[in-house]
């Protein structure tokens, strides 16, 4: 009886060891998330204040967490012909919409394809598109397609179609599709359902987090796109955000280098520091807007993708 009573006190005593052990595990983990997350939202305060603060202060004391003397000119000139940025921030937010609903839409598809077994072609056509990968044809000749025989300049076509497609992405979501189990797929069959249904009704489904992993990184690519619009898009009206900022930066920066080419005094009415900062802010704030929403497939999707891998 003793002996017994001894060995459930040891047994007590190491297993609040380990609870202890765990505790400050768990402490320690918190706080370097911590250390870490500040890492990463300091450089995100610093654009925000420097964004706010007088160009002429940027000058002489450089970027600082505070503002030491608060300006909304930045956001003033980004904001003087504000119909063009709506019309800018409309046709990003159309192009990244139909963008990634139609990449997944094709992403899927083409994968699902890949991934059957039961295709005999599939080894060619993966050979195929990992091909494009390593050999392109060229600058010159995609525009020449793009231009002249697809006639696609100055529409929002030319801002969707040439990122429709992603070979990685196909790979990555071919990946998860093949750990899908045949047995569901076999059983729909007998119970009379077609390819098309199975894909739409059970294979998007069971694969939602990759879908979601994956269409954020398409809308992040078509929000981020401004160098189709560059070779594209000569209407204003059709301009997307980035390229839109790009331009005004542009002709900001032209306007400083030719007053100060012609001996002019450059006042702080040209803020080309902060309105760089102040883009940064407009350009960001409606994907940080959106990215909590779609967080938890985000996380989902990589903890699922690093198990099955």
């Amino acid at each position: 009886m003793r002996t017994t009573g001894i060995n459930t006190s040891n047994v007590t005593m190491t297993t609040r060891k380990r609870q202890s052990d765990r505790q400050l595990l768990a402490v320690i983990g918190y706080i370097f998330l911590m250390i870490l997350a500040v890492f990463c939202i300091f450089p995100f305060l610093l654009i925000l204040s420097s964004s706010l603060t007088e160009e002429s202060k940027i000058i002489e004391d450089g970027f600082q967490l505070i503002p030491t003397a608060f300006s909304l000119e930045a956001y003033r000139i980004l904001f003087e012909f504000p119909d063009q940025m709506m019309k800018a921030y409309g046709v990003t937010i159309a192009v990244t919409v139909l963008g990634t609903l139609l990449g997944l839409f094709m992403t899927a598809m083409t994968s699902y394809v890949l991934a059957r077994k039961d295709f005999k072609w599939r080894n060619h056509f993966s050979f195929f598109f990992f091909f494009t990968t390593l050999f392109s044809g060229g600058l010159v000749p995609w525009y020449l397609l793009i231009v002249n025989y697809l006639d696609l300049k100055d529409t929002l076509l030319v801002l969707i179609l040439p990122m429709l497609f992603n070979v990685f992405y196909i790979i990555v979501m071919k990946s998860f599709m093949s750990s899908i189990p045949e047995a569901i797929t076999e059983s729909a069959k007998i119970d009379g359902a077609g390819d098309f249904r199975i894909f739409l009704q059970l294979i998007i489904p069971l694969s939602k987090p990759a879908l979601a992993t994956i269409g954020l990184f398409i809308a992040l690519g078509y929000w981020n796109d401004w160098y189709n619009a560059l070779l594209f898009i000569s209407n204003d009206n059709l301009m997307p955000l980035q390229y839109y900022l790009y331009k005004m930066l542009g002709n900001m920066d032209g306007i400083r280098r030719a007053m100060l080419g012609s001996g002019a005094v450059v006042t702080t009415s040209i803020p080309t520091e902060s309105l760089k900062m102040a883009m940064t802010i407009v350009a960001t704030g409606p994907i940080l807007i959106a990215y909590p929403f779609i967080q938890r497939y985000f996380v989902q999707g990589l903890t699922i993708g690093a198990v099955k891998g």
